[in-house]
């Protein structure tokens, strides 16, 4: 195994991050590999774009305490379980159905 990165671009507020985060773990979890170290930081100019996508999802509502943030999640796996965990984290993050949606975290994968 070795070191291996993912990174997530959200626009989120405390409970989104929390769900992302939750996604991350369980996604991990069932896939044998193992976090060595999750963090976040704001970054709003990587995707202050992702703020306009809000704005335009979601017409007249408040952003509330949302904002720009990197997920940086640095994992010891295979890179074919490093491909695997990024696509069902993304998959989770906005299920694709049927109906038009928004995603609840606006989110970009690096």
């Amino acid at each position: 195994m070795r070191r291996r990165k993912l990174t997530f671009g959200l626009y989120a507020d405390a409970e989104g991050l929390a769900r992302v985060r939750s996604l991350v773990e369980d996604a991990v979890a069932s896939r044998g590999a193992r976090i060595t170290t999750m963090s976040e930081r704001p970054d709003a100019d990587a995707y202050d774009f992702l703020a306009a996508q809000w704005a335009v999802e979601h017409p007249g509502q408040s952003s509330g305490a949302r904002q720009p943030i990197e997920l940086r999640v640095r994992l010891l796996c295979s890179l074919r379980t490093r491909r695997s965990l990024r696509k069902a984290v993304i998959e989770a993050l906005c299920p694709e159905g049927t109906a038009p949606h928004t995603c609840h975290v606006p989110w970009s994968a690096a």
